[in-house]
């Protein structure tokens, strides 16, 4: 490249954000020229000024780095944006790129993946580690022949029954005697599987499919 990419870290965390400043600072195409730890903080420096990748992780306060990557998409679609997360790839990966994200990368991988990462996506590509390329062509094929519940595991499927009558986070945590943070990682593994995006989406699939007692 013959410039130095101009770069947003999005990180509600100031010790990762530095750590990524420290990675890329011996990257001789890339510069981290602002950083952000919330939404509106992000969104101030995007309308301010241009860039050409954005760094962003997914969680973070009050509104999610998915929320914001919709909000980038909608009003910058040509801007660059690479997922980094400390979620496993079958969390939310296939999620963000629904959404538009051109790259997922855990926050675990090697500093060379990431810089390898951003050169991609910035040059145009997608990135997707070799695991999640698998997962993705094996996730195809299962949908193309299956039912979009019959790819859910038993316990994925009565959370997914659960959901579609009504009940609350906190509700489904009781009755099943597992922890709300449990409960959300299957419904995110739901919605994944599934290709749906909402528990409205979720409610309707199972109604559609006469699926509910």
């Amino acid at each position: 490249m013959a410039s130095k990419l101009d770069i947003l870290v999005v990180d509600d965390h100031v010790v990762v954000r530095e750590g990524l400043k420290r990675i890329l600072a011996e990257c001789d195409d890339c510069a981290v020229v602002a950083e952000a730890g919330n939404v509106a903080e992000a969104l101030s420096w995007l309308r301010r000024r241009p860039f050409q990748l954005v760094l962003l992780d997914i969680s973070l306060p009050e509104r999610t780095g998915l929320d914001l990557l919709k909000t980038i998409k909608k009003e910058m679609p040509n801007l660059r944006v690479l997922v980094l997360s400390a979620y496993r790839e079958d969390h939310y990966a296939v999620r963000a790129l629904k959404e538009g994200a051109d790259g997922y990368l855990n926050k675990e991988s090697a500093s060379e993946s990431l810089i390898a990462a951003i050169r991609k996506v910035a040059s145009g590509g997608k990135y997707l580690s070799p695991a999640l390329a698998e997962r993705i062509a094996l996730e195809i094929g299962t949908r193309a022949d299956r039912p979009l519940h019959e790819v859910l595991s038993d316990r994925e499927f009565v959370i997914l029954k659960l959901i579609a009558h009504g009940a609350s986070l906190k509700d489904i945590a009781e009755q099943l005697s597992i922890s709300p943070k449990t409960v959300t990682t299957y419904r995110a593994r739901i919605l994944e599987k599934t290709g749906l995006s909402s528990n409205a989406e979720l409610t309707r699939y199972m109604v559609e499919n006469q699926l509910l007692d």
